[in-house]
């Protein structure tokens, strides 16, 4: 399998895209993230907060290649 995301820039994905493309609930990405199984957020302004859109990314790939 080809890695084509090596030109991908890194984004910052806010709640309701994390929650998207993973398709968690955001009681659960919180959860997994207390629990060091989920990308940790990033402080963005004083009221909100993102995620690295290639941390998440590869999150994904991991379970869908089976390592959890």
């Amino acid at each position: 399998m080809t890695d084509t995301r090596s030109n991908t820039p890194d984004e910052i994905w806010r709640l309701p895209t994390v929650m998207a493309k993973t398709g968690y609930k955001r009681s659960s990405i919180y959860e997994y993230m207390a629990r060091g199984e989920f990308p940790l957020c990033h402080r963005i302004s004083r009221r909100s907060v993102g995620w690295s859109s290639l941390a998440v990314q590869a999150f994904i790939d991991a379970k869908l290649e089976g390592q959890e």
